[in-house]
């Protein structure tokens, strides 16, 4: 009787949790600290996760999360941000055609073909950075599509991550 009981409020809790996965931009980008946006969804709605740790949705997911759950963002981070300016870029001449980072891209906003050059669609990145630790050649960056002339800076040293793997290596 008891399990009956329960199965009324467990079934309203899975439509809610499959709402917030509608709402979620489903990029699987990790960049909420969750392995994608059904575990993101879960955590919103069964553990009060903070609903503003989404920046390839921005303010939009927010606004609609905020609409369904009812509760504000409550974070620092979601507070002001907007849509993420970070993209990679691939330094194509030095791209050997791999198509690694092809595969680790969640929004498919890296083109190419095998053994051939690839190249980032700006306007599809997300910045979530996914593409960079796959890459055998550590030919792609994360920059600021925003920067100009006035905030222009250097970019990551290019070795930082084949550094990394090679001291990682037995």
């Amino acid at each position: 009787m008891l399990l009956h009981h329960q199965e009324p409020e467990r079934d309203s809790k899975r439509r809610i949790i499959s709402r917030v996965d509608e709402i979620l931009p489903q990029t699987q980008c990790q960049q909420c600290g969750y392995p994608g946006c059904l575990p993101y969804a879960r955590a919103i709605v069964s553990d009060n996760a903070p609903i503003d740790q989404c920046p390839p949705g921005g303010q939009v997911v927010r606004r609609a999360l905020v609409e369904l759950l009812g509760r504000p963002g409550s974070s620092m981070r979601g507070a002001d941000f907007a849509e993420s300016s970070h993209v990679v870029v691939i330094d194509e001449p030095a791209c050997i055609g791999c198509t690694k980072c092809i595969q680790a891209c969640p929004v498919d906003a890296i083109v190419g073909a095998a053994k051939q050059m690839h190249t980032v669609i700006t306007a599809a990145c997300t910045g979530c950075e996914l593409c960079i630790d796959p890459c055998p050649v550590d030919c792609i960056d994360i920059i600021d599509a925003a920067d100009d002339l006035a905030h222009w800076r250097w970019q990551r040293l290019h070795y930082a991550g084949h550094e990394r793997r090679m001291i990682a290596r037995p």
